[in-house]
């Protein structure tokens, strides 16, 4: 019987819009990363655009991690991202920084 080890880290950076019209083809993607690491980074540098489907995806995500047993870990957040977090207020539910558009005013 083959055991695989998963490896402790995948890094995967997004690209582009993250909308309704693209979430359903990244879902899959995004899945299959669980059950393969420990630990999923995801690079948001080059998000340029997230809707509520995004978000949704972004949460089931992070549901999946936490039912693999995973770490989901959302990095360098574009400003597109922060301010859809700034609306939908899941700053705290994926540990995000606060927009500084916000303090602005």
């Amino acid at each position: 019987m083959h055991h695989t080890t998963p490896s402790l880290r995948r890094i995967l950076v997004l690209e582009g819009p993250l909308t309704i019209y693209t979430a359903a083809q990244r879902k899959d993607m995004l899945l299959e990363l669980f059950p393969l690491t420990r630990e999923v980074e995801m690079d948001l540098t080059s998000v340029d655009e997230l809707d509520t489907a995004g978000l949704q995806l972004l949460v089931l995500a992070k549901q999946e991690a936490l039912r693999q047993g995973c770490t989901l870990i959302l990095s360098n957040h574009s400003n597109a991202v922060l301010q859809a977090l700034d609306l939908s207020g899941l700053h705290g539910y994926f540990e995000a920084p606060q927009s500084t558009l916000a303090e602005r005013g």
